[in-house]
């Protein structure tokens, strides 16, 4: 079972797909998320999210000022700033 991923700035969809896991930095400390995981709502910090798609390709991206919203296998992080890192 995959995570159904969406992240986005304030500007533009930076990316979507499927991914097996997905690790945000939150206020709190770094989190990570697979399939099955618990409902929940946090804090970005300034940092990266981390993507490994289905296919165990990496994705990293700058994000900032913003929140992770996890629900039904679905990760969405908003961010008022996001983008890939090359």
């Amino acid at each position: 079972m995959a995570l159904s991923v969406t992240l986005v700035s304030a500007e533009e969809e930076v990316w979507t797909g499927e991914a097996s896991l997905v690790v945000a930095k939150t206020v709190e400390g770094e989190i990570g998320f697979m399939a099955g995981h618990e409902p929940m709502l946090a804090i970005l910090a300034d940092g990266e999210v981390r993507i490994t798609t289905e296919d165990g390709s990496k994705i990293v991206a700058e994000a900032a000022d913003g929140f992770v919203s996890v629900s039904d296998n679905e990760v969405t992080v908003v961010a008022g700033n996001a983008s890939i890192r090359s």
